[in-house]
């Protein structure tokens, strides 16, 4: 029980010590962190307004068109932050620091991702699908792994539970998927308006 509550604190620590270093580094405007503010809170309610119907939740659609616009260090730290946020709705607890480390990752793989993509909607919606299921399912599962299995690791084991949580990463991804091909061209370029009209940051990796 220890041993995984250990692991989960030094998870939460990794998953935010990149976003001091960058920003320890450089100047960040008001209306920067006002948008990734904003950004956030937007990924917290579509998580929460999804509340009652399992694994259906767009948070992560928000966070990978946060990441193509803003960047991958900032799509890193709102998904780590809008992840730990939520959990005051869903729950806080060892998974956590999985949930952060996970989101996180899927903004950063994006934002380094599209900045040599362009946001079209198929490639949206299929980089979307496998960054969910491949990113975010490893790392969340594998806190599944160290609750269930404690100091009794077997391949046996891990295999079986990556194995049962396979159709509710691919629920979570075709989510994510359907939502970044309806809306995620139009958000982002309404995004990218805000951004280049009112100067607050340039989009870059």
């Amino acid at each position: 029980m220890k041993s995984y509550y250990i692991i989960s604190a030094g998870i939460l620590v990794l998953s935010m010590l990149p976003f001091f270093i960058i920003y320890e580094k450089r100047k960040t405007s008001p209306r920067e962190i006002t948008l990734i503010a904003t950004f956030t809170a937007l990924a917290v309610a579509s998580r929460a307004a999804f509340y009652l119907i399992p694994q259906v939740k767009p948070i992560a659609a928000v966070v990978i068109v946060a990441a193509v616009c803003l960047g991958a260090d900032r799509g890193f730290f709102i998904g780590a932050f809008s992840a730990f946020v939520s959990n005051f709705l869903f729950g806080q607890g060892y998974w956590t620091p999985f949930q952060m480390a996970a989101l996180g990752m899927v903004g950063l793989v994006a934002g380094l991702l599209f900045s040599y993509l362009k946001p079209k909607r198929i490639i949206l919606s299929v980089s979307g699908f496998l960054l969910v299921t491949v990113i975010y399912g490893l790392i969340v599962d594998l806190s599944t792994v160290f609750a269930a299995l404690g100091n009794n690791i077997t391949l046996a084991g891990v295999l079986s539970i990556y194995a049962a949580g396979v159709p509710f990463n691919i629920i979570f991804g075709l989510t994510t998927a359907i939502f970044l091909f309806i809306f995620g061209e139009m958000f982002i370029r309404k995004t990218d308006r805000i951004i280049t009209k009112y100067g607050i940051i340039k989009r870059a990796a």
